[in-house]
């Protein structure tokens, strides 16, 4: 195959994935909604074992080329961009910006959450409350 017809190969593949991602995105729309109309305002949008769910499955169904890891990445970030669909996470850490603990957050928790630097701990402990 040529590279021109290698690069067309992706850049249609690129459009099904894209197609996919939005098809995601508007489900977990909808389940953003359905958790307000169960739980109103205490409806709890991050839940942890759900992603930890998600990502094993990911990782079981993975052949590779690329690594658990590297697909684990790209789909905490799809997974964090959908969460900020649902309700934008707000993640307090021992700030200043630009240290290892933002860093650690966004690792976590996906860039599409909002960071928020606090000056000590028990300012971290206070916004978590």
């Amino acid at each position: 195959m040529s590279l021109s017809e290698l690069r067309q190969k992706i850049d249609k593949l690129d459009a099904e994935i894209l197609e996919k991602i939005s098809q995601r995105a508007e489900l977990a729309q909808k389940v953003g909604e359905v958790k307000k109309s169960l739980d109103g305002d205490k409806a709890i949008f991050y839940r942890p074992e759900r992603e930890r769910q998600v990502l094993e499955r990911i990782k079981a169904l993975n052949k590779g080329p690329l690594s658990n890891d590297e697909v684990a990445k790209l789909f905490r970030e799809i997974m964090s961009a959908c969460q900020a669909l649902e309700q934008k996470l707000k993640i307090a850490y021992l700030g200043p910006e630009g240290t290892f603990t933002q860093a650690a957050a966004f690792k976590h928790f996906g860039s599409s959450a909002l960071t928020v630097a606090k000056k000590g701990i028990n300012e971290v402990f206070r916004a978590v409350e």
